[in-house]
């Protein structure tokens, strides 16, 4: 099978993927109502599959080496409404519909701090 040249990728209608070396592409994730920023994470091409399938977002963790669906512990999964693809495919954004804080650490988005000169200062929402 011939890989798709950047034509293909850039102008054509074909949803094809650009997975870097490790196999992986990152996905942001954003509110579909406010489109506030809620995470960042990668996604390889199971996570990709198993997200168009059920409709929730998956996502492949480089710290446990794995797929994981985001809210399989804590029930605050992600209902992604659509996907966008950036022009040459290597990126992806999941407009969703959060079921609860977005953050692991609790806070609805994980950007909940912002660069303060040397320190950082929590955003109230």
């Amino acid at each position: 099978m011939t890989q798709p040249d950047q034509t293909d990728r850039e102008a054509g209608t074909a949803f094809l993927p650009k997975f870097d070396a490790n196999g992986l592409l990152s996905a942001v994730v954003v509110d579909a109502t406010s489109r506030d920023v809620l995470m960042v994470a990668f996604m390889d091409a199971e996570a990709l599959a198993k997200t168009r399938q059920t409709g929730l977002a998956h996502f492949h963790s480089r710290s446990r080496g794995r797929l994981w669906m985001k809210g399989e512990t804590s029930g605050h999964v992600l209902k992604v409404r659509e996907i966008l693809v950036d022009c040459d495919q290597d990126a992806l954004v999941l407009v969703a519909e959060p079921q609860g804080p977005a953050c692991h650490t609790g806070a609805v988005s994980c950007f909940y701090r912002r660069v303060d000169g040397a320190e950082l200062t929590r955003i109230e929402s």
